[in-house]
């Protein structure tokens, strides 16, 4: 190989490399220099559905009130329609996911500092509810989606996250380095859609293996374990 070619591919090389290790490592940066903020997020959002869920076991008729909402709604007829064939079912729960997201926490935190993570607060004690263990078969069923639970709480919880940096960074701009309202909004959104980038992993995951769980898994467990 030539000298130029290797000069040449020395150049091109490290910059290919850069974009996929940056997307990478840019959100473990932002959540390593406010990594306080991300803990109490995480207690709060994973905590709120802990509650929800508690709340339906000890109050029976929260969580019946939940289930008749998303019967009355057609979420319970969607799942039953999708469960047979479970691709089609991940991409509809990634679409879900993806849009609860951004309804429920990006876009009210773009209009008003911190109203996601107050508005989301809210749907996560709605989740808990929903999934609460109040019979033997959604026990049973919780024990796969458990791990549903763990990793698309922890995508809302990274939205959250943003949510938070981008209030803070208009309202206080100089916790971000900038000299003014509209520059913290703009350096606060910028870390957001870092954080928002990140979670589309996570929502994939997730509803990958909440999709294939509920078709495989749940079934085979509550027959042995029933």
């Amino acid at each position: 190989m030539s000298r130029k070619a290797i000069a040449t591919k020395r150049l091109i090389h490290p910059n290919h490399e850069a974009r996929p290790i940056r997307l990478l490592r840019k959100p473990f940066q932002i959540i390593r220099a406010n990594f306080r903020a991300y803990l109490i997020i995480n207690a709060i959002v994973y905590g709120l559905v802990t509650t929800g869920m508690v709340a339906a076991m000890v109050f029976p008729d929260l969580g019946a009130t939940q289930l008749a909402t998303l019967e009355d709604n057609g979420t319970a007829d969607l799942v039953r329609s999708l469960i047979n064939n479970p691709w089609l079912f991940s991409l509809t729960i990634l679409g879900v996911n993806v849009m609860t997201g951004a309804l429920w926490i990006v876009l009210p935190s773009l209009l008003v500092p911190f109203t996601g993570i107050a508005m989301f607060a809210y749907k996560a004690f709605t989740l808990g509810l929903a999934m609460a263990p109040t019979t033997k078969i959604v026990a049973v069923a919780l024990i796969p989606h458990s791990l549903t639970v763990l990793i698309e709480v922890q995508a809302y919880a990274l939205l959250m996250f943003g949510a938070y940096i981008l209030g803070r960074s208009w309202v206080r701009p100089a916790t971000i380095g900038a000299q003014n309202h509209r520059q913290g909004y703009v350096r606060g959104l910028k870390q957001l859609g870092w954080l928002s980038l990140s979670t589309l992993p996570l929502f994939i995951i997730g509803a990958i293996w909440e999709a294939f769980s509920l078709r495989y898994l749940v079934h085979p467990l509550t027959q042995w374990l029933l």
